[in-house]
């Protein structure tokens, strides 16, 4: 097991090793669009690049219908494993919508023989996530 202390200190070595690997801008809360943001997501369990809407309801569901409606282009062109979830629920409880990607396998943020593998998933995929977005952020910001 590892103490609060270690964990912590490994999930800062992978972030700030990913940077170096991987030395990009990455949209993430820039979308300029109101509660719509990119996200890594990684720890002892799983990873995933997600995509969450975290606005009021009434934007959140005008968001997500023009999601939805994209729905096929994300799957075809981009990413055939994106996963819609309208409602989601987080950790705390908030309920929020989330189109994700989850990296298949076992891997976590203490095991450093995995931090490759989830590193070349988040690049590879949140490129493809953000390249979507730039495409169509007019049609979903409307």
């Amino acid at each position: 097991m590892f103490s609060k202390e270690d964990s912590r200190k490994l999930r800062e070595e992978f972030w700030i090793s990913f940077g170096k690997s991987f030395p990009r801008k990455w949209v993430l809360y820039n979308t300029k669009i109101k509660g719509l943001s990119f996200k890594f997501y990684f720890d002892t369990k799983k990873a995933f690049i997600a995509l969450d809407l975290e606005d009021d309801l009434e934007q959140r569901i005008n968001c997500w219908e023009k999601l939805v409606a994209l729905k096929t282009i994300l799957h075809t062109e981009y990413l055939p494993d994106a996963i819609y979830e309208e409602e989601y629920y987080l950790d705390n409880g908030k309920e929020i919508s989330r189109i994700y990607v989850p990296l298949d396998g076992k891997v976590s943020i203490h095991n450093k023989n995995s931090w490759q593998q989830v590193m070349e998933f988040f690049n590879v995929n949140m490129l493809l996530f953000e390249t979507f977005f730039e495409e169509y952020k007019d049609v979903i910001k409307a």
